[in-house]
């Protein structure tokens, strides 16, 4: 995903993107355990979305607080 994508998405977007993302990986980390992960980069892809997003939502967090 790419920045600019996540930073068109309204902060309510963005919460209901970290919790899809995060259902995602926990799928993706039992099917790594249990062997039926064919790319492993799938989960360092997928944790890098998860901190752009997180990243983007708290800028908006301090940027509302400051003014």
């Amino acid at each position: 995903m790419k920045l600019n994508d996540i930073k068109n998405l309204t902060t309510e977007e963005l919460i209901t993107k970290e919790q899809e993302l995060k259902a995602e990986l926990f799928n993706l980390r039992f099917s790594h355990a249990t062997g039926n992960l064919a790319n492993p980069m799938q989960l360092h892809n997928l944790k890098k979305d998860i901190a752009r997003v997180k990243t983007i939502i708290r800028e908006r967090e301090i940027k509302k607080v400051n003014g």
